[in-house]
């Protein structure tokens, strides 16, 4: 992540106005010396009259789309070329939208996805899934889910990591999120907070509820201290000064936005791992159940991995 010298952003929508997407790649890719690549995937339908079809080219009308796309994402990337980004656009035809995506990335090797959200609180949770929660999925590289159009000033960078592997997340993805945090906050001269969430045994819990409260307060401040030799073991030698350290006690899910709230930060760097078929379905990991709920970016880091081949589909 420190060494990031392509990025790929994958624009929404070329017709929008705001292209906080655009903006923010543009604005890592000064502050990293990368170049970057503005990409959309065209997956308008073509509507044709059966009477018609054969006498009609679908592939020149297909052409036809793209070139109109392309001028688009040529203007978009003329607003931010300077003498220290250097920009290109790429077009293409086909679905889903995240496969095609991912294929990109790999034939430019993009060291960054920047891509803004898909979806939000109006959409359907499975919406999500498959355009989102799909993009992290395949990804080979850190995805940077834009979900603000503020740009980074002096930014807060909060980097939520998992010493405990109380998640199932590798033990090396948690350097990988610091280096990955602590690269954003030098590039873009912010500040470097980190947060750790640990969570009652079950035991504690039981000890509560059949009222033994005195042993359920040794244990939690036990599940504490041990939580806090963990996260203090995982910061060692990381730039990261003791009053921009987080312990809270809690699920993820509510504690990582309510301390991304509480320390204003303007991107949570987390880890995600990748699952398959009915597990997928029915487990969502850590990233995922966050996502919805940051007030902020999302950088999402993966454990290294072989790339694997995404097919091409077309209409």
């Amino acid at each position: 992540m420190h060494r990031i010298r392509r990025i790929l952003v994958a624009v929404k929508d070329p017709h929008a106005r705001a292209q906080p997407a655009v903006a923010k790649g543009a604005q890592l890719a000064e502050a990293f010396g990368a170049r970057l690549e503005l990409f959309h995937r065209v997956t308008a339908p073509i509507h044709v009259d059966p009477s018609l079809a054969p006498g009609i080219d679908l592939d020149a009308l297909q052409r036809e789309q793209c070139a109109v796309i392309a001028t688009r994402l040529e203007r978009i990337a003329a607003r931010i070329h300077n003498d220290s980004i250097s920009v290109t656009t790429h077009t293409e035809w086909g679905y889903p939208i995240h496969e095609a995506i991912v294929r990109r990335a790999r034939k430019i090797r993009a060291d960054l996805i920047v891509a803004e959200r898909h979806a939000g609180k109006r959409h359907a949770k499975w919406l999500l899934r498959f355009t989102d929660w799909e993009l992290l999925r395949l990804a080979d590289c850190p995805v940077l889910v834009v979900k603000t159009g503020r740009p980074y000033r002096k930014p807060t960078i909060l980097a939520a990591i998992d010493p405990g592997h109380a998640h199932a997340k590798p033990t090396r993805l948690d350097d990988g999120i610091l280096a990955a945090a602590a690269a954003l906050q030098s590039r873009l001269r912010g500040e470097l907070h980190a947060m750790h969430v640990f969570q009652p045994t079950p035991i504690l819990a039981a000890e509560s509820a059949s009222g033994g409260f005195e042993i359920a307060a040794q244990l939690e401040q036990d599940a504490e201290d041990a939580a806090q030799k963990r996260f203090a073991q995982a910061l060692r030698g990381q730039p990261v000064p003791p009053r921009n350290r987080h312990l809270v006690l809690g699920q993820p899910i509510d504690a990582i936005p309510a301390t991304a709230r509480a320390t204003r930060a303007a991107v949570v760097v987390m880890g995600a791992i990748s699952r398959s078929g009915i597990r997928r379905l029915f487990i969502g990991n850590t990233a995922e159940q966050v996502l919805d709920e940051l007030p902020c970016d999302v950088l999402v880091i993966k454990p290294a991995r072989p790339a694997r081949r995404t097919a091409r589909r077309n209409p």
